[in-house]
């Protein structure tokens, strides 16, 4: 297992429809690409402008095969609302979360 985490600044005023626009984008990316388990959002404490979205696959392959040009068709909206900081993934060694 690996995670994906997605580093955002997304303004206030665009925050609603961003969390919309990612809700709809990562139950698509669940439901119709090969290796996507899910995703969360988390927003920083300190800067309410910068948000991670993390995303759980069954192998650095599938994730690869996804992302292809770094900006898919499933993450245009998202794009329209904030800037992606930065996107690492990260090897699952253990996870205690319920």
């Amino acid at each position: 297992m690996i995670r994906v985490v997605y580093r955002w600044q997304v303004a206030n005023e665009n925050l609603v429809d961003f969390k919309k626009e990612w809700s709809v984008a990562t139950n698509k990316i669940h439901e119709s690409v090969p290796g996507a388990l899910g995703s969360f959002m988390l927003q920083d404490l300190e800067n309410d402008n910068e948000i991670l979205t993390i995303a759980k696959w069954d192998s650095i392959e599938s994730w690869r095969a996804f992302w292809g040009m770094e900006t898919p068709k499933e993450m245009e909206n998202m794009h329209k609302l904030g800037t992606r900081i930065s996107a690492k993934a990260y090897s699952e060694l253990d996870d205690y979360t319920r």
